[in-house]
């Protein structure tokens, strides 16, 4: 590869939320921003987390020389282990809060020993290959997150990660505008890939201090005990949780792991600073009167077995929710979650308890982590850059976004880009080149083992749609000779008359009668004739078609 070239090689992020992974390409060095995971929507039956095909890293896996991590959510570093298992022997980089997420992460899958962490710190840079790393510090949901300013011989490329520009962080970390302005009077970047996630909403985004008159008014009249809810990678709103309840003479239980975690984590390095006294554990919140407790609790998003979700059904230990408690939650509806968080909120309202979420009356109970249009046309204006990649959404979010970059008259060019596409930069140029293997890989049960192609996707939605048709074969082992009447076994489809299930048996003797011995004794030949004309029949005289698999038992 030419050394006056090079490669910005999206794998995963665009042209849908999550899953985000960016290669970027110098010679014989390759850096990744990001390995994230995307969960899955409800076509993927019995799918557990969707992560980025990474076909090409593997072909280039001896000049794969670092994944660099941006931020600590899911859609950023769940992909890591899945990654990792891949490649081997890559260091990760991170921020120091970013490295703690990652590092129980690891420890799950058992990768930990065998990968080396390597902390970055906003503002200081470091050398990997050709390739000068600067992470400049960004405003986010979540604490200690990066911009990568990634300088190479040929211009800076800009990668924003995900952010807002938030100049009064509750963490004492705001947005560092001036070093994205040293980067525009510097002649600007040649690059600049940015977060669309908020392209679609005009103005800016509220600070994280914008929630708390709201969030003080509500722990000041709540008569009962608060039950309160936050995504658990929500810092600073724990923080604001933790403050509020020592400020109204409440005592705090944290419940739920994914909360208990991140609580210890964000204490641990000082992001939290948890008044004496205050904390107590779920099995002492009945010795406190109601109105003296606040319960942190998971599952914000309805998730079938949080902690909310089974207090919710008065299924849970500890969190005991009674009439007149108030149930707060502080976090978005996730499209596509709609269904579960509903149906948890009518479980509350059904046990009186007053909930409060965000229907837009409620006031300031929760605000986004990504920058809206004025955010976005602030970041382009700053660095000034000579090329345009929108990255980090939907298809419509990418065309959008470009849009709007182009209107500043900035960007000599926008590249809509998608997974797997190449741009090549040279000092002077912009060009597409041919696409590279990218796409989604599907995993069962969280294991980076348990790989699903699309044909057991294919065969599990056929069986939800349609059910199953087991027809059982006894065949004598010495002779051949089938023993008794075929039988036939339903699951999942409803036969609308029984006459049918006895045909279908006629039918599957006939197939058998009309075989030769040599065709009886082929298992795998009569079991495709059988399923081919019982897949006839069934099709005729019911239009459905379940799934056929005939079982030959040896005796």
């Amino acid at each position: 590869m030419s050394l006056d070239k090079l490669h910005i090689i999206p794998l995963g992020g665009l042209g849908e939320f999550g899953m985000n992974c960016c290669a970027i390409r110098y010679g014989d060095h390759i850096i990744v921003i990001d390995a994230g995971l995307m969960f899955p929507d409800e076509e993927l039956l019995g799918v557990d987390i969707v992560v980025p095909d990474i076909g090409y890293l593997v072909e280039n896996r001896e000049k794969v020389k670092a994944i660099l991590l941006t931020h600590g959510h899911e859609d950023h570093i769940g992909g890591l282990p899945w990654i990792l298992t891949e490649l081997r022997d890559v260091p990760v980089y991170g921020t120091e809060f970013t490295l703690a997420y990652v590092e129980g992460k690891l420890e799950e899958h058992k990768l930990l020993d065998d990968t080396e962490m390597l902390e970055m710190i906003p503002g200081e840079q470091f050398q990997v290959g050709p390739f000068r790393i600067q992470p400049i510090r960004v405003t986010h949901s979540l604490v200690d997150c990066v911009s990568l300013a990634i300088h190479t011989p040929i211009g800076t490329i800009l990668h924003t990660g995900d952010f807002k520009v938030d100049l009064a962080s509750p963490d004492g970390h705001p947005f560092d505008l001036q070093a994205f302005a040293e980067l525009g009077r510097n002649g600007g970047v040649l690059a600049l890939l940015q977060d669309s996630t908020n392209v679609d909403r005009p103005g800016h985004t509220p600070s994280e201090l914008a929630v708390k008159p709201r969030l003080d008014e509500i722990f000041g009249r709540t008569k009962k005990r608060l039950f309160f809810s936050c995504f658990s990678s929500s810092i600073h709103r724990l923080k604001l949780a933790f403050e509020l309840a020592d400020k109204h003479d409440r005592k705090v239980a944290v419940i739920g792991r994914s909360l208990d975690n991140s609580t210890e984590i964000a204490t641990d390095l000082g992001y939290i600073d948890i008044p004496p006294g205050i904390l107590i554990n779920g099995g002492q919140i009945r010795d406190y009167p109601p109105e003296k407790v606040c319960v942190l609790i998971s599952g914000t998003q309805g998730e079938p077995m949080s902690a909310l979700s089974r207090a919710a059904v008065d299924n849970h230990k500890h969190a005991r929710i009674e009439p007149g408690d108030t149930v707060l939650l502080s976090s978005r509806i996730i499209p596509g979650n709609e269904k579960g968080i509903f149906r948890m909120i009518d479980h509350l309202v059904r046990r009186d308890a007053n909930v409060i979420f965000d229907d837009g009356t409620q006031g300031i109970i929760h605000v986004s982590g990504h920058g809206s249009q004025e955010e976005l046309r602030l970041m382009i204006n700053l660095v000034r850059p000579k090329y345009f990649i929108p990255v980090h959404g939907d298809y419509r979010h990418l065309k959008r976004h470009a849009e709007l970059a182009a209107s500043t008259g900035i960007p000599k060019q926008t590249f809509l880009l998608e997974d797997g596409d190449v741009l090549e930069l040279t000092r002077d140029s912009a060009t597409r080149k041919d696409k590279v293997q990218a796409g989604r890989i599907l995993i069962d049960d969280g294991s980076t083992a348990d790989v699903v192609d699309d044909l057991v996707i294919r065969d599990r939605r056929h069986l939800s749609e349609a059910g199953l048709l087991l027809p059982i074969l006894a065949i004598n082992k010495l002779t051949g000779l089938v023993e008794g009447a075929p039988e036939i076994i339903a699951r999942g489809f409803a036969v609308p008359d029984p006459a049918i299930l006895t045909e279908a048996r006629q039918v599957i003797a006939r197939t058998l009668d009309a075989s030769s011995n040599e065709e009886k004794g082929d298992y795998g030949v009569i079991k495709e004739k059988i399923r081919t004309d019982l897949k006839r029949y069934i099709q005729k005289n019911t239009s459905r078609r379940p799934l056929i698999m005939p079982v030959i038992l040896e005796i």
